[in-house]
This record gives C-alpha cells, sequence and structure tokens, in this order.
C-alpha cells in the first residue's frame, strides 16, 4: 500500500520540450497515487497534451528555446516564475538543460521549499571554447539553486561532481539510475511474429540479411560519423548488411554534409523516420549501435536489452552504465571506428554469443531496472526533502532577503551578459589567441567574500616576456597595445562573468584583490570583504585606479554599510559612462596602480 498524505502535495515537473515527457511515461500516475498532485509546465505540443490527458494532471505552457536565446530565455524565465507564483507548488523538479537552468532560477526566487534538479546529461563534454564556459556556468548555476541533483547515471553524477558543477553530498542517483524501462512494451517475443515480417517487408529488408539498428537522433553527439565508417567496413564482409536508422536528422549539431549525404544515398541505409512506437524495430535488428560521445543515461540501450537485443556502444558518459560490457554488449572508445566495426562483426559472426548476451541484457533490465523501483526512490526522495524542511542553499553564504535579492540580480544580469555578449567574447579570444598565443585568458588568486581565495579570470593583456635572469619585466612593459586597448575599454574584464555565475563574484562591489593583501589590511579595511567583490564598484565610479588605496578602501566599506538594490543599479549604468570616458585607468607609471603595502 502506498502511504498517501492527508492533502495533496503540489509538485510542478518542468522539460524544455514536450517530447520529454516520454521520460515520465508512468511516473506521473505513480506520484498521484502516492498523494502528490503534479502539474507539467514545458513549451507547448502535442506530447504534452496527450501526456495531461493520459497520466490526469494539468499542464501549463511556457516557450522554451533549447539553444541560447537570451531576450527569449529572460521572457521564459520570468513566465515560469509567474507560474510558479501563481500555483505555488512544494516541489519543483526540473530537467532538461534549458528548463532545468531557468525552471531552478525561478523556483530559487520564488523561495520554493523543495528544488530537485534533474540532470539528464551534459552538453558541455563536447563543447570547446566559449561554449563550454557558458554551459559550464549555466549548469553550475542550476546545481546552486537546487537543493538536490538527480543524475541519471552512476558515471553522471561522477563526471558531474569531477567538473565542480555539484558537491558529492547534493548529487544523488535513484536506484541504479534511467527512469526505467518498460518491460511490457519492450519484448524478446517480437522477432518471429507475423508483424515483424511485415515490418520488415514493408521496409524493404530481405529476410535472412543481417542489420544493425540505431535508434535516435541524426546528429554528431550520437557519433554518426563513426557509425557511417563501421558501416562501410563492415559491408567489405556482409555485402547484404543493412543499417535501420529509426529517427531522422536535426537542425541543432548538425552531422557533417558528406556523412547525411551517405546516408541520405545509400540504399543499403532504411530510414523509417522518426515513430510513435520503436518497440517493434528492435525485433529486427542483429545488433544495436550507439557510438555516442555523450549521454545521462540512454534509455535505448536499455530499451534493446529489453528487447533481447545485444548492444554495442561506448565508454562514454551514462553510455558506459547501460550494459555490462562482455555479458548484455560491448563497450568501445569514444571516437574509434575501426574497434566499433570488430565489435560488431563480432556479434554478427557468433548468433550465439547474440543469443545469450540479449537474454542476459533482459534478465538485467528484469532485475535493476523496473520503472516501480525508479519511482519508489523519487517518492522517497520528495518526502525526505519535505521533512528536513531545508531553506535556501547553503551555496549563498549570505541568507538576508538583501543578500538574496542581491544573488538573483547578479545571476539573471550575468547570465544573460554572457549570452548576449559571447559574439564580442569570442572574437576577442580570437584576436588575443592570433596576438598573443596561448593562453587566452589570465588567471590569478584573489580575495573574495570573507577572504575566501578564488581564481579571478580576465582575458590576457600582457606578454611573457622576461629580463636576462628569467624574471618578469615589470607590468607597464610587458602590456601590449591591444592589452592597452582591452584595458581601456575594461573589454579585459568581461570572463569575470564567469566567476558571478559561479557565485564567486558579484556584478558590483569591491573589486578583487591579490591574496598576499588580506594580511597587511587593518581591521576597518578588512570590512570589505563582507560581501562578494564586484566587476564594478563604488571606488571605480569614484575614481578607479586614480585614487590612493586609503580613499578607495573607504569608499569601498561605504558600499558595504550602504548597500542597496538600486544602489547597484546606479552604479552599473554610471559604470558604461565612465567605460565611454576612459578615466582612472592607471596611475602615472604604473599598468594599473602601485602595490599597496599595508595600512599605515
Amino acid at each position: 500500500m502506498i502511504d498517501r498524505p492527508s492533502s495533496p502535495i503540489r509538485l510542478l515537473v518542468a522539460v524544455t520540450s514536450p517530447l520529454a515527457w516520454n521520460f515520465y511515461r508512468g511516473a506521473l500516475t505513480h506520484l498521484s497515487a502516492a498523494g502528490f498532485a503534479p502539474i507539467l509546465l514545458s513549451a507547448p505540443g502535442e506530447n504534452l497534451t496527450n501526456t495531461s490527458t493520459h497520466e490526469g494532471v494539468p499542464s501549463v505552457t511556457v516557450s522554451m528555446e533549447r539553444e541560447i536565446a537570451p531576450f527569449h530565455d529572460l521572457i521564459s524565465l520570468w513566465n515560469i516564475y509567474r507560474a510558479i507564483r501563481r500555483l505555488r507548488p512544494t516541489i519543483v523538479d526540473a530537467s532538461t538543460p534549458k528548463a532545468g537552468l531557468l525552471g531552478m532560477i525561478a523556483a530559487w526566487l520564488a523561495r520554493v521549499p523543495c528544488r530537485v534538479y534533474t540532470l539528464r546529461g551534459l552538453r558541455l563534454e563536447t563543447a570547446t571554447g566559449m561554449k563550454r564556459a557558458v554551459l559550464w556556468g549555466t549548469e553550475r548555476v542550476a546545481c546552486v539553486c537546487s537543493h538536490r541533483v538527480v543524475c541519471v547515471s552512476p558515471s553522471l553524477r561522477t563526471r558531474a561532481i569531477a567538473l565542480n558543477l555539484v558537491s558529492p553530498e547534493k548529487a544523488t542517483v535513484l536506484a541504479h539510475g534511467s527512469g526505467g524501462v518498460d518491460l511490457a512494451r519492450f519484448y524478446p517475443g517480437r522477432r518471429d511474429s507475423a508483424d515483424s515480417r511485415a515490418l520488415r517487408m514493408s521496409l524493404g529488408i530481405p529476410s535472412g540479411v543481417p542489420v544493425i539498428g540505431f535508434v535516435g537522433r541524426f546528429v554528431r553527439d550520437k557519433g554518426m560519423h563513426n557509425l557511417v565508417e563501421a558501416f562501410g567496413i563492415l559491408r567489405e564482409h556482409y555485402p547484404d548488411l543493412r543499417l535501420l536508422l529509426v529517427g531522422d536528422f536535426e537542425e541543432g549539431d548538425c552531422v557533417e554534409p558528406e556523412v547525411r549525404r551517405f546516408i541520405e544515398s545509400d540504399p543499403a541505409i532504411v530510414r523509417p523516420g522518426f515513430v510513435n512506437d520503436t518497440a517493434p524495430y528492435y525485433a529486427l535488428m542483429d545488433v544495436l549501435v550507439l557510438p555516442t560521445f555523450r549521454e545521462g543515461f540512454p534509455g535505448v540501450p536499455l530499451e534493446a536489452q529489453a528487447s533481447a537485443v545485444p548492444v554495442v556502444t561506448t565508454t562514454a558518459t551514462g553510455a558506459v552504465d547501460s550494459v555490462v560490457d562482455g555479458t548484455t554488449g560491448i563497450l568501445v572508445p569514444v571516437g574509434d571506428s575501426d574497434t566499433l566495426a570488430k565489435a560488431i562483426a563480432r556479434l554478427l559472426a557468433d548468433p550465439e554469443l547474440r543469443t545469450c548476451m540479449g537474454l542476459a541484457g533482459r534478465e538485467r533490465m528484469e532485475r535493476d531496472f523496473h520503472p516501480q523501483v525508479v519511482w519508489d526512490a523519487l517518492t522517497k526522495l520528495y518526502r525526505q526533502l519535505m521533512s528536513q524542511n531545508i531553506g535556501p542553499p547553503a551555496a549563498f553564504p549570505l541568507a538576508s532577503r538583501c543578500s538574496a535579492a542581491k544573488r538573483a540580480f547578479d545571476l539573471v544580469f550575468a547570465i544573460t551578459g554572457l549570452m548576449l555578449l559571447s559574439p564580442l567574447l569570442a572574437a576577442i579570444a580570437i584576436v588575443i589567441r592570433a596576438c598573443l598565443g596561448s593562453p587566452i585568458l589570465f588567471r590569478q588568486e584573489r580575495a573574495g567574500l570573507n577572504g575566501s581565495l578564488f581564481h579571478c579570470l580576465k582575458f590576457r593583456t600582457m606578454m611573457d616576456a622576461r629580463d636576462k635572469d628569467g624574471q618578469l619585466l615589470p607590468d607597464a612593459e610587458r602590456l601590449t597595445p591591444l592589452g592597452q586597448l582591452l584595458r581601456s575599454t575594461s573589454l579585459d574584464e568581461l570572463p569575470e562573468l564567469i566567476n558571478v555565475i559561479r557565485g564567486e563574484m558579484s556584478l558590483v562591489g569591491p573589486r578583487p584583490l591579490l591574496s598576499r593583501y588580506l594580511e597587511r589590511y587593518s581591521p576597518e579595511q578588512m570590512r570589505r570583504h563582507a560581501m562578494r567583490p564586484g566587476i564594478t564598484g563604488w571606488a571605480q565610479i569614484n575614481g578607479r585606479n586614480a585614487l590612493d588605496w586609503k580613499r578607495k578602501f573607504e569608499l569601498d566599506v561605504w558600499y558595504v554599510d550602504n548597500w542597496t538594490l538600486g544602489l547597484d543599479a546606479k552604479l552599473l549604468l554610471q559604470t558604461v559612462w565612465k567605460t565611454f570616458r576612459k578615466d582612472g585607468i592607471s596611475q602615472p607609471g604604473h599598468a594599473t596602480m602601485e602595490e599597496f603595502t599595508g595600512a599605515k
């Protein structure tokens, strides 16, 4: 019997695309029976309507873009916040990248008592440069705003912790991970049925020819290039081989043009497109192949194993958890087409091995991945959170209403700024790389809130020039014309937006200074560290580096004592004007200003 509370507990579940409601098939009915009142929130679509009707739960639509769209994202954030304020849920559970970010920020701003971020994968794993930094920042913010981060696989939890996105204490995995697999829908008995023979005939696949299958989106991250290469290698030994691709191309993360042309032109590649029910197609496959570069916990290998089909996939995050190597399938290195082809060939050449792995896969699904086990674990997690009466996450050390408002202000404008300025940031990075070489970013240890240390990020402005003894030349001699331009326009400070998102800095506050200065402050000057350091500040507006240290610290302490949200907004606007005027950039004879030697 389910222990049902006396009154239903409002639970808002948010995802970006309505297609993602497939993750929750059956779970919402289970939660309703357990005493929760689920409400669905996602972009509009037929699948949202169907899920809401089938599961018997209400829904709310908020338009959201999967890709970065700053203005649209701000509107979406506001609409999600309004929905939360109207619905007043006890729990918000948000997943998929955009809904996870916006949903967690909105829930944090609305002070929802229990906030769960369900992490289903990390797009940043295959991103590079500034895009990777932006994606890291968005994931970090979503994790910080939550009380628990539910990682859908053990390897994903390990990876998220290693990337410093979430603490080990906050990250958890439900049961064995994933959302389970529908064992009644995916089962082995279809293979020799009349329906399977009819489906094979309708697709033009001759009886008796070997078939390797793929189910999902045709994108780079799924390893389509490696799949096509492996298929070409295998055709030399299996001329009748068919490649069954269940899915279609997508705009984001497009496959290489030559890969698309090959897929569209080769008659041995069968493409039924996206289908409502993939279960019948597994019965046509001898091997399921997923040469992915990143996953959360892929459902396709679980569906294949439930259908008694052996799986070949990679050691990528998430995918590595989906099979037992050598027992229910074979794991191969990421991006290795030759090894992928050898693994598939091994299974095609050994029907007995395929049968053994298929049966072992079905047994594993029945033992470890029944949906009921995952649903029960999720229900238990929700109840634990409620019983703990969790307040604001410990990641925000200042717990007052004012500090919460300042942090929210920082997050919204820093994320928006990073998105809007990403083309400019990329252009600056390219110019620095061309003129100064690597590294592009300058990292230096600075003192932050309460004297805690962090690495402040800036664009590099100096050459690594040294004297005959190997010592660095003075800053003024190493500063390049490009560096002078970046400093005079304050463009070198833009990467500090990442520090703001991480919670190490604020948009406005006393400037972060060298860590060695900590022991030189007087007690009064040390009070400047009672707030997070800022990209701009009261001292910056009132003279910047033209001030002496005593006056600068007096202004910093005044700001700490007189802070308001309105003051921050005013200083940000004044900073724009001061930047154009280029006032107080440096003291005479110094790249910035003389070193602080101690209070006098």
